[in-house]
């Protein structure tokens, strides 16, 4: 019996494999699609398989679909590369790709175990990438997850589509789909993920009754959609959100009705000449490239369709349906930056209030009661908090908030506020910001310092990393970040006094001193 790979014979642990169905043999897994072969053993002690397919090609007429199971193939895999990333365009320059090219072909994820044996039952994490639904995935050294599966945890990053590949809807899309739905493919991508760690995550020593979903931005708005979608909300034993949800219509990333969802859909088929769906899905990759190369102006928002979302996420949460699991939570002190509030005028008391005036008309004292600017240094401070507060902050608070409130499950609040040092190459350090920038604290979370060559990083930065990968650690195993060694962390309690999680270079739990900013957004 041959089983060639490459043209090469197979090893004969590979062979056992495959005939005896054993989980782990050498470097080798079982999944129910067939045998992958994955990276040796690291010093870490950590294995790695990557650009497993979880779902089948979403290409042909398989574009704008929910995403369907992925195909069997015979032999041993390769897993030992990541494989292409969703179709994007470079907008963030943070971002640092290790994929194999650019494909709509991408539906592909990747998995770390320190399992060795048969029969292990590790926790897991499965995270979703940030990137505003328009770029990003799994491959990013930032969230390479070596270090943390180290730690006793097996660690999923996963592709998914974005922007139109991701979030089309269109009224013939609804009209041919059994749901009636269309949009969200994005969404339902990281479902079928979840569904196929649940079916398969046991072959690489993980338990697939304790699944922790995580992410950042984006990520994070996935993770607070999951958690209410009926598809994924019975899949997950805990979540972790970094600056972000979808508990709230008034920040940008929004949820909308299909029907809405439907009209930019129209919009855009009316700009590439295309008259029916199947023109659309005529279009080659190329094409849709080229027209969607201002990706905001062509961002599609996720829709209440009916199906993945079978209601408005608010309402979910408010009334209790959302997935009732351990949350941990939270945002960065310096989300945005002041510019965004007083945009080229300098920050002086008399700019401050003409802006604040013009933006929140008979709001505007209230608005400078809470964001105060009676100096330069309190004006630039007030505009990052309220700009910060506006862009994501007030989502995140408003997720960790009803979530306390609604599912009796715990819910623990950090506030990160430790700035990264400045960038090695950096000509002017005088504008390294003063705050934790949006994202920033990814690499700490996953103790992935050493291998970011772009800031000096310090002693301290890694005693903040320690610590907060060690919280991440411990919520994932147990629901709760609490351990040896590591500042207790009180949970979010739903009466005043109200403890939350700073994290910083002295990291400790601090009572909330700004509600009432919360408060006033909720309202507005």
């Amino acid at each position: 019996m041959k089983i060639l790979r490459k043209n090469k014979f197979f090893s004969a642990a590979v062979l056992i494999a495959v005939l005896t169905g054993a989980s782990f043999a050498a470097d080798q897994v079982k999944t129910k699609n067939g045998v992958v072969e994955g990276t040796g053993k690291q010093k870490s002690g950590v294995r790695m398989f990557k650009g497993i397919p979880y779902a089948a090609p979403p290409i042909g007429d398989l574009r704008w679909k929910p995403p369907q199971p992925a195909n069997d193939w015979k032999g041993a895999r390769d897993a030992t590369k990541f494989a292409a990333r969703c179709m994007q365009h470079p907008v963030f320059s943070d971002m640092v790709f290790r994929s194999d090219g650019l494909s709509e072909d991408c539906l592909y994820l990747n998995v770390w175990t320190s399992a060795n044996k048969k029969g292990e039952k590790l926790p897991v994490l499965v995270y979703f990438y940030g990137g505003g639904f328009v770029a990003g995935d799994g491959s990013e050294p930032r969230y390479d997850g070596e270090s943390l599966a180290a730690k006793g945890v097996v660690v999923v990053t996963m592709s998914y589509r974005l922007g139109v590949y991701g979030f089309f809807a269109h009224p013939e899309l609804s009209k041919e789909s059994p749901n009636r739905a269309s949009g969200n493919y994005g969404l339902l991508d990281q479902s079928a993920a979840l569904r196929w760690v649940n079916e398969n995550i046991g072959a690489f020593g993980g338990d697939p009754k304790k699944i922790t979903i995580g992410g950042e931005s984006a990520g994070s708005f996935s993770v607070s959609a999951q958690m209410a979608s009926p598809l994924s909300r019975n899949l997950i034993s805990g979540a972790i959100g970094e600056s972000g949800s979808v508990v709230s219509n008034k920040s940008g990333l929004r949820v909308v009705p299909l029907e809405e969802g439907e009209k930019k859909g129209v919009e855009f088929s009316k700009s590439v000449n295309a008259n029916s769906l199947k023109e659309l899905r005529a279009l080659t990759t190329e094409q849709i490239q080229e027209a969607t190369k201002t990706p905001w102006k062509w961002s599609f928002p996720m829709t209440i369709d009916g199906y993945f979302f079978n209601e408005s996420p608010i309402k979910t949460y408010e009334e209790g349906r959302q997935a009732k699991v351990p949350l941990l939570v939270g945002w960065n002190s310096e989300e945005s930056n002041w510019r965004a509030v007083l945009g080229n005028s300098e920050p002086t008391p008399e700019n401050y209030e003409k802006v604040i005036k013009a933006r929140f008309g008979d709001k505007a004292t209230e608005v400078l009661t809470l964001y105060p600017g009676k100096t330069k240094e309190e004006i630039i401070q007030s505009a990052n908090d309220l700009a910060g507060d506006q862009f994501i902050a007030y989502s995140t608070w408003k997720w960790a908030d009803v979530h306390s409130r609604t599912s009796g499950a715990p819910v623990y609040r950090y506030y990160y506020a430790h700035p990264r040092p400045a960038m090695k190459n950096a000509k002017d350090n005088a504008n390294t910001p003063k705050g934790a920038v949006h994202a920033a604290e990814i690499d700490y979370a996953f103790g992935n310092l050493a291998t970011n060559d772009v800031f000096a990083w310090t002693d301290e930065d890694y005693k903040v990393s320690n610590v907060m990968e060690n919280f991440f650690a411990n919520f994932i195993k147990t629901g709760n970040p609490n351990g040896a060694n590591l500042p207790e962390w009180k949970k979010l309690s739903t009466t005043e006094p109200i403890y939350f999680m700073r994290i910083d270079a002295n990291s400790g739990s601090e009572i909330e001193t700004q509600r009432a900013r919360y408060l006033f957004l909720d309202k507005f």
